[in-house]
């Protein structure tokens, strides 16, 4: 890409080129910096910098800053892919949530329904045999973990939810035949994830894992729920792919609780309900 804007320069109009200079000069502070700085810096307009960086073939100055952010692998704030830094509350609002919908439809087709049904399977089996059931996640993905230990308890489910990498290995050691781990990871790479799903598949318990696809994780479970967003976890903030995490633990819970039937659950939930009314206000 350096190399590319470089050869480039004397085709472009000298305003332009102080922008490509600016890059060339030092480009992982031209990925941090907003717009009105590199203007100011460069000697130019602010509709200048997104003149050059469209000159160069790319979408525009977020665009562009991605892709020069890999280029020298380091990235730009944690904040969200699609959000620019001169971007109103407005214009966040509107890609934050267009960006999410638009990987929630991309999920709903290119999800495996049939890998669901097994991890569903794997869970509705330990539920019945009253065996183990772990969700592990480390980070943001502990926090779906803890989530989805919320979800599951409340369906009658003998479950737990490990955020902490000691515990998560001396749990999955604990685990045998006919129980059940849950593994959550954004990057698929977290060693202590890793880990104690190795320790849990040498001890015979079922290992579901919600990951991206390609990834160590993915490959090392018994059963892979893909959620595939292209969100790099070593330069973002994981936001959507959170979302989505969620959104897998929702379905799981729902299609088990269709499985479990409104027949034992109903009571159940309606007792919870009951007992929870006093912690309310009127």
């Amino acid at each position: 890409m350096l190399d590319r804007i470089k050869a480039s320069l004397p085709s472009l109009a000298p305003a332009e080129q102080r922008v490509g200079k600016l890059v060339l000069l030092d480009p992982r502070t031209f990925a941090s910096l907003p717009v009105t700085e590199l203007a100011f810096r460069a000697h130019v307009s602010k509709p200048t910098v997104v003149r050059f960086c469209r000159s160069m073939g790319y979408d525009g100055l977020s665009d562009f800053k991605l892709k020069l952010a890999g280029t020298v692998s380091e990235g730009v704030p944690f904040i969200h892919r699609s959000v620019d830094v001169d971007d109103k509350v407005g214009d966040v609002l509107v890609k934050v949530i267009d960006n999410t919908v638009a990987a929630f439809l991309k999920y709903r087709n290119d999800a495996s329904t049939h890998a669901i049904e097994k991890a569903v399977d794997a869970i509705q089996k330990a539920h019945t045999e009253n065996r183990r059931i772990e969700f592990h996640g480390a980070g943001n993905s502990g926090i779906v973990a803890q989530d989805a230990q919320h979800k599951f308890f409340r369906l009658g489910l003998n479950c737990i939810a490990y955020s902490d990498g000691h515990m998560q290995v001396m749990s999955a050691s604990l685990l045998r035949p006919g129980d059940c781990l849950v593994v959550i990871s954004n990057s698929g790479r977290t060693r202590d994830l890793m880990d104690a799903t190795d320790i849990a598949r040498k001890h015979g318990a079922t290992t579901i894992v919600i990951t991206g696809s390609g990834s160590p994780l993915a490959a090392s479970g018994h059963i892979h729920l893909s959620a595939d967003h292209p969100e790099g976890y070593d330069r973002y903030s994981p936001m959507t792919s959170r979302l989505m995490h969620l959104m897998v633990i929702d379905i799981l819970a729902t299609c088990v609780a269709l499985r479990i039937g409104g027949t034992k659950l109903q009571p159940l939930l309606k007792e919870m309900k009951n007992n929870l009314r006093s912690k309310r206000y009127a």
